[in-house]
């Protein structure tokens, strides 16, 4: 199983979304995510049809956080143009982690 890591520590379990299906059907239809889904690529990601909100975190191509958002359900959210993957949590779980900008997230 994947994990989604910070400077060796693990954050969480993971999925990896990196077919057009598997990024296309995401967290969809899900009542709630117990790990993250790494989105590989994308820019911009939107939660209409979610059963719940989403903490949202752009990576660039190094894996650098460049931006954490909180996006309510039926939202689109804005495209991150530098971003190369995008990950999803369910809405508190980046408070929880302690997921910002500038921190290096890796999946193992």
């Amino acid at each position: 199983m994947p994990w989604l890591c910070r400077d060796g520590e693990v954050l969480a379990s993971a999925e990896v979304a990196d077919t057009r299906g598997a990024r296309r059907r995401g967290l969809l239809g899900c009542d709630r995510a117990d790990g993250a889904l790494v989105l590989i690529p994308a820019r911009a990601v939107h939660s209409l049809g979610m059963r719940f909100d989403l903490d949202v975190a752009y990576l660039d191509a190094d894996g650098i956080v460049l931006d954490v958002h909180r996006l309510r359900r039926h939202r689109v959210g804005l495209p991150r143009w530098r971003a190369r993957s995008v990950v999803e949590a369910q809405a508190g779980a980046f408070a929880r982690w302690s997921v910002r900008p500038g921190d290096r997230l890796e999946v193992r």
